[in-house]
């Protein structure tokens, strides 16, 4: 802290002035910079370039005399005596020079003009209405002897141009002074000077406005930037700086901008996926979990029923007298009292019970395995497999199961069907859409198996020749709602879960899970009361492909496929 009365050191005003003016800057626009830039170097080169004008004419307009005055002072210099017979104190003007005059300065007086009356031998001609103001110090004299310099007029706007030296006339010290008027040259240096400032002020003014809208109009790529940097903080992550020419720093910038705007978009948006699709995978593992605890538990109460049955009726006990057993399974003890047991019958049916109650869990336990082991992404047997084949066996294993019902298999024609798969889970996806249409269709309705040749969308986008598996029916179909959540796992049209209606709504899922594994997609076509259609796209094998022709038309399809 400076204490009072104390000057500041001139480093930390210094430093304060230009920690100010920088502060200063921080707060301006950047628009503000440029155009105060800008307009600062106007002024300043225009202020340059008037100096430097005004300095080279006003130096030009003194200097330009020099040699007359120079000549004309070597003459009367060299040559004293002619001056001997004029009075000292006034100035001549001398023969054939206009507008310079020679005079003799006494100490401690001013050079006076010539009357007209007045004469001399340097003779006569114009006459100067003032003469030049010369210093009479005598040290002047002596610094500036010999030397022309520029001095005013001793009254009136004129300039001299003058040469002095130190004489002696009469036996007394005395200054000869040879002059030349130069007029008002001050004048003209001021004219030029208010002309500079004039044009200069119109250049400026000029330069201003139309250096306002140069940089408005290059300032405004910024603008577009600081409003899409707006939007994308309100959240609009779709908004993107305007394309300009790349090869520009403003397009180089926008580019680069948008570049980073969609990672940032794709990023945010990968995102907000992931955190849906955790939200929703927790949804279904807790549906997954209700779902298999209730799927578990009904067998499970079953056994324990039928188990705590078992337990009251006290198991089965043998009397000696098997043929005094009573249907409601009692018989005669020894001492005449009824004993309690389970009729055989009812034994029978019990284990039956048991045994499909188990039956069923097992079944349930393995598909559950099988999707735990898909989530897993466990490695397949993979070997050459015959989509072929496979369609054949499951639809002959249909037309076992349900003589009554018409199972028909069509084949396109063009390609051998080899797939690289797993032969046993293939097996699996087929088998399971043809029980599942087997199951959800009233008895009796079609159901048909088409193959043919088609394509898939490779890792480039380049279509893969593929085999397609269509499975039919003409069942009731399901609605849009019960569609989108057909591959679900647990998802079962019927809310209630009526046993008697299907399985466990497991089959599907495990249909989505293989075929994906295998690199194929699965789909879905159907509509209430148009049946439901739906197909498998698997890759050819590359033995497979080299066969592989255009997939032929739906009703080359029809004319020309074979059916089983």
């Amino acid at each position: 802290m400076v204490e009072a009365g104390v000057p500041e050191p001139p480093g930390r005003a210094g430093r304060r002035v230009f920690g100010g003016l920088r502060r200063l800057s921080y707060r301006m626009s950047l628009r503000t910079k440029l155009i105060t830039s800008a307009l600062a170097l106007v002024v300043i080169a225009l202020a340059a370039i008037s100096i430097a004008s005004v300095a080279v004419l006003s130096n030009y307009l003194t200097t330009q005399q020099d040699v007359t005055v120079k000549t004309v002072f070597a003459n009367f210099s060299q040559l004293p005596s002619n001056l001997e017979a004029n009075p000292p104190g006034f100035a001549y003007p001398t023969h054939g020079y206009q507008n310079v005059y020679v005079g003799i300065q006494l100490p401690g007086s001013q050079l006076n003009p010539v009357n007209s009356t007045g004469s001399g031998s340097l003779g006569s001609g114009p006459q100067s209405p003032t003469l030049p103001y010369v210093p009479t110090s005598q040290a002047w004299v002596n610094a500036n002897s010999g030397k022309p310099v520029t001095l005013n007029s001793q009254s009136g706007p004129d300039s001299w141009r003058v040469i002095v030296a130190p004489m002696t006339y009469n036996g007394q010290l005395a200054t000869l002074v040879v002059g030349y008027d130069l007029g008002n040259v001050n004048g003209v240096v001021q004219r030029l000077i208010l002309f500079d400032l004039i044009v200069g002020g119109a250049i400026v003014l000029v330069l201003a406005a139309v250096g306002v809208g140069v940089i408005q109009a290059n300032l405004r790529p910024l603008n577009d930037i600081e409003m899409t940097a707006g939007q994308i903080a309100r959240g609009h992550l779709n908004h993107r700086v305007p394309e300009h020419d790349p090869r520009t720093e403003i397009g180089s910038l926008g580019q680069s901008l948008n570049t980073m705007l969609s990672q940032i978009e794709t990023a945010f948006h990968a995102q907000e996926e992931s955190e849906q699709a955790a939200h929703q995978s927790e949804e279904r593992m807790r549906r997954f979990i209700a779902d298999a605890s209730h799927e578990l538990r009904t067998p499970l109460t079953t056994i324990r029923g039928f188990a705590e049955y078992y337990r009251q009726r006290g198991g089965v006990r043998m009397d000696q007298d098997q043929s005094s057993r009573t249907e409601g399974g009692c018989s005669p003890s020894a001492n005449g009292h009824a004993v309690e047991g389970i009729p055989p019958g009812d034994l029978d049916r019990i284990m039956r019970r048991l045994e499909a109650e188990a039956a069923r869990m097992g079944l349930l336990v393995e598909d559950l395995l099988q999707l735990a082991r898909l989530d897993q992404q466990r490695p397949l047997d993979v070997g050459p497999v015959d989509l072929l084949t496979l369609a054949a066996d499951a639809v002959q294993d249909a037309r076992v199961v349900e003589p009554d019902r018409p199972a028909d298999l069509t084949v396109a024609p063009g390609t051998a069907f080899i797939v690289d798969g797993d032969e046993a889970r293939l097996r699996q996806v087929i088998g399971n859409l043809v029980n599942n249409a087997l199951t959800h269709t009233p008895p009796g309705t079609p159901v048909r198996v088409r193959i043919a040749s088609g394509t898939l969308p490779g890792a480039d986008g380049a279509p893969v020749p593929a085999a397609v598996l269509d499975v039919e029916d003409d069942g009731p179909g399901m609605t849009a709602e019960q569609a989108q959540h057909a591959f679900e796992r647990f998802y079962r049209a019927d809310a209630a879960r009526n046993r008697s209606s299907g399985g466990t709504g497991l089959g599907l899922a495990i249909v989505a899970g293989l075929v994906a594994a295998h690199g194929g997609t699965v789909s879905l076509r159907t509509a209430p009361g148009e049946g439901t259609d739906f197909q498998v796209k698997l890759p050819l094998s590359p033995d497979a492909r080299a066969d592989a022709q255009e997939p032929p038309s739906d009703a080359d399809s029809e004319d020309r496929g074979i059916h089983w």
